[in-house]
């Protein structure tokens, strides 16, 4: 077992941080971290290879959360304690988590932290998709903030994704075993690509890890908004200044507490000494500036965070929308720091849900706008896929309505998804969206100064319409700007904003980053928009240049060159950016699959002389259309320009000709597109058919992946009872090994009967009374012939039987032997009485030392 060491012991208790939720969480802590283990299928070798490498005096505290049957009794806390000398527990209601101790969390239970204390919570659904890791580990995380440390063993699923996300963002540890260590390698690679893992190991270098960042992390935390001590300050600055030449963003005006935590984490996992030690290593490795700003921009959020929020935003906020425009109205939104998109998207859902409950008379849409700093967390947005674990905070109902089950998640429905426009922004330093009706921006403002929440509120006040609906988290405020919003929800931090006659707060509107220093004062290149050859070329391309527009392959519009207004304009209804559906008549129908094919050929397409209609007057264009191999940011695009053609001199008698032409033309064309017509309906009709066979293919999907699901369950469950059964066997197997040498060495010959006194088992020496075969057993112990004259046997065993008192005679047998039997209960352990036991105790040598005195005593007698 391993010994406690200096070396292995934890530094002092840290001061809570300020980060650790206000003052709620300040006098929770103990001064000891708490590790919060997931595991399931394959995890109990690893739990146990961990347990032995834990030192006894680790300070530390473990909570271990596995996948286990709900109805089977679990055998888990006697198994682990064989592997470590720290007590293991099962978890108990109210049970004060205590540091060097184990708790193990009961079958048919979720297990919460509240306050240092366990908790059992009876579980929603007793099979199926249950998230007992997640649900312990983000209320770890909400419990113990930056002292929370997660770690995610072999398994099965995605269970624990979610939870090291929040341990993550509380500025805690989170752990993975290595995947090809581990009996099954779903858990710990999910958490790993997920991006929520910081250190990954085999399960035995696990608490090594843990310690080793522990001893790294800074005895104490500044006060929050508190100045550094002048040495870190400098440091600190630098690090700014690094960070903003590498990524183009000014940090400088979040909270000092929030860079230092991200900092601190940084510093702890590479354990380097003091943060000037990490400014070189920063200057030595440009690609730890990437992570560093990837840290400083960690998102925790997920769908319906704050569920009486988004009611809120349901049942009122967008009903007042519904009543204020009885005709119908095109409603925006924005979500900034969307981070990968749960916000934005639940935003969309409860928009659905409120049209379908309250049925406007007029017709309405949302456009959402969802921006964040980081450009990854954008991608994973757009690709609106995630795992299963959602459906801890999605309803069932809305998982079967709005998303779509895939392998080892959801994605969301296409209807959802056109709803959202993702684009990478940052909100302190770019043009923020305006003419808004909600403004969703909820968690960010607490990383900011007071300075820069300030700026931002007075931002969201000029980008929203009079009486516009501003959404903060539960940790946010408006602060003193009362003059700005009033509250609409106190309890769920809902604003309205309020229109001022005389403004007394001017919105600072971004242009770049805030408070930078010149760009010559930190060795960088000047702002290039600002430069008179970009100013030059933006004027000629606005006013001299032909008309183009940047798409995609699907014809989805990225960017717009010149002026696109003759060939483009936007359809009615639902927004729409696709260049076939704002391309004018006569246009549209020319570039009809060309798009496509000029992703695959290196030539331009020349289309020329395109009549278009613009205003009921036909106009002549010529299109080119280049599909872009180089420079790789814009390859698989396509570049569609636009030149007017103009019309030919000529005298009447040529008008009179193209006018006939013209004519002629345009029948054929009717004709044309009356064919085209017909074609599209029978295409339609056909959509239709297939689109009915996808919705039940899909149904019929659901109800096997349902079916997998619950297989998947009680084939962990069965794998857990199976590994747990497995350590009974060979502890029955080491006792019966006992018992045997235990009464063979007594040589006392043993019989044991069942209640019909027929034989159950005998030992060896049995066999030197009774003619016994191991074939005997189930046999009555009447048939067996036996060297004993004893022929009341049977008669006195079933006595004792019938009475429950002992018997005990001495018989000899035919070769002259002398035995004492002893016939007694057999009692299990629940004190049932199953049988008799008959022990038979050689006394051959007591009884011919009594005829011998018996014989020396005779003559004295006479």
């Amino acid at each position: 077992m391993p010994k406690a060491s200096k070396d292995h012991a934890l530094p002092p208790p840290r001061q809570p941080h300020p980060e650790d939720g206000a003052s709620r969480a300040q006098g929770r802590h103990a001064g000891f971290p708490i590790i919060g283990i997931g595991c399931s299928a394959g995890g109990l070798e690893a739990l146990e290879a961990l347990l032995k490498h834990t030192p006894v005096k680790s300070g530390m505290a473990f909570v271990i959360v596995q996948h286990l049957a709900p109805d089977h009794p679990s055998t888990l806390p006697e198994i682990l304690q064989r592997s470590t000398a720290l007590p293991v527990l099962e978890a108990t209601e109210g049970l004060a988590v205590r540091p060097d101790h184990v708790y193990v969390i009961p079958p048919n239970t979720d297990l919460s932290l509240l306050q240092g204390q366990l908790h059992l919570i009876p579980p929603l659904e007793k099979r199926g998709l249950r998230l007992p890791i997640d649900f312990f580990l983000r209320t770890l995380a909400e419990d113990w903030q930056h002292q929370a440390v997660g770690v995610i063993l072999s398994g099965m699923g995605s269970d624990g994704v979610l939870g090291l996300g929040a341990i993550k963002g509380k500025g805690g540890l989170t752990l993975a075993q290595t995947p090809s260590e581990a009996g099954a390698a779903s858990m710990p690679g999910s958490a790993i690509e997920a991006g929520v893992v910081d250190i990954t190991a085999p399960a035995d270098a696990l608490p090594a890890r843990i310690i080793d960042y522990l001893h790294h992390v800074p005895r104490a935390a500044q006060p929050d908004g508190a100045a550094a001590p002048p040495a870190d300050q400098a440091s600190l600055d630098r690090i700014l200044v690094l960070l903003r030449n590498r990524s183009g963003n000014d940090l400088s005006l979040y909270k000092p507490s929030t860079l230092y935590r991200r900092i601190e984490r940084r510093i702890a996992l590479l354990q380097i000494e003091d943060i000037a030690r990490y400014v070189g290593y920063l200057r030595e490795n440009p690609q730890e500036l990437d992570l560093l700003f990837r840290e400083m921009l960690i998102g925790v959020t997920h769908f319906f965070r704050d569920p009486g929020a988004w009611d809120f935003v349901r049942d009122t906020v967008i009903p007042s929308f519904f009543a204020r425009y009885p005709d119908g109205h095109a409603l925006r939104a924005w979500v900034p720091a969307c981070s990968t998109g749960e916000e934005a998207y639940s935003l969309a859902i409860v928009f659905r849900e409120a049209l379908e409950k309250y049925k406007p008379p007029g017709h309405f849409t949302l456009q959402i706008y969802a921006t964040d700093l980081d450009v990854d967390a954008v991608e994973r947005a757009r690709r609106a896929f995630y795992p299963s674990n959602i459906a801890a905070d999605v309803a069932p109902e809305r998982l079967a309505r709005h998303f779509v089950q895939e392998d080892n998640g959801y994605r969301l429905n296409r209807n959802i998804r056109e709803m959202v426009i993702l684009a990478p922004q940052n909100v302190v330093s770019d043009p923020p969206f305006t003419r808004l009706h909600i403004l969703s921006c909820r968690n960010l403002l607490i990383y900011f100064g007071q300075a820069l929440q300030r700026k931002v509120l007075t931002l969201f006040h000029y980008a929203l319409n009079r009486d516009g609906i501003l959404l903060l988290g539960s940790a946010e405020t408006i602060g003193g700007l009362t003059d700005l919003f009033a509250p609409l929800d106190k309890k769920n931090h809902i604003f309205q904003r309020v229109d001022q006659s005389a403004r007394a707060h001017w919105p600072d509107f971004p242009t770049r980053a805030p408070a930078a220093p010149p760009a010559a004062e930190l060795g960088g290149r000047p702002d290039y928009r600002d430069s008179l050859e970009y100013l030059t070329d933006q004027l000629i391309q606005q006013n001299f240049s032909p008309a183009a527009v940047l798409v995609n392959g699907d014809g989805d519009i990225l960017y717009i060159s010149g002026r696109t207004g003759k060939y483009l304009e936007p359809a009615a209804g639902k927004v729409n950016i696709n260049i076939h559906a704002m391309a004018r008549g006569g246009l549209r129908d020319a570039l009809t699959g060309v798009i496509r094919t000029a992703l695959h050929q290196p030539q331009p397409i020349q289309l020329e002389d395109i009549q278009m209609d613009v205003d009921g007057r036909t106009h002549a264009v010529n299109v080119t259309v280049q599909g872009i191999d180089t420079p790789e940011a814009l390859r698989d695009r396509v570049l569609v320009v636009f030149q007017d053609v103009k019309p030919p001199p000529g005298g009447r008698r040529r008008r009179r000709l193209a006018t006939d032409r013209e004519s002629a033309l345009m029948l054929e064309l009717n004709q044309l597109r009356e064919a085209l017509r017909m074609n599209q309906e029978e295409m339609q009709a056909s959509l239709e058919e297939v689109k009915s066979a996808n919705e039940e293919l899909q149904v019929t999907n659901e109800e096997l992946t349902t079916s997998k699901e619950e297989l998947q369950s009680m084939n962990e469950e069965l794998q857990t009872i199976n590994v747990e059964l497995q350590s009974k066997v060979d502890d029955l197997t080491w006792a019966r090994n006992d018992m045997t040498n235990l009464l063979n060495s007594t040589e006392i010959a043993t019989v044991f009967l069942d209640n019909d006194m027929k034989l159950r088992r005998f030992t060896t020496h049995a066999t030197h009374l009774f003619k016994f075969i191991p074939g005997d057993v189930g046999r009555p112990l009447s048939d067996i012939v036996s060297d004993l004259d004893y022929p009341g046997l049977h008669q006195d065993a079933m006595a004792v039987l019938k009475t429950l008192i002992f018997c005990e005679k001495q018989v000899s047998t035919q070769d002259g032997r002398w035995y004492r039997v002893r016939i007694m209960p057999y009692r299990t352990q629940d004190n049932v009485i199953d049988g008799v036991v008959v022990t038979f105790i050689d006394i051959t040598d007591i009884k011919q030392l009594e005829a011998r005195l018996r014989a020396r005593e005779g003559p004295h007698v006479a």
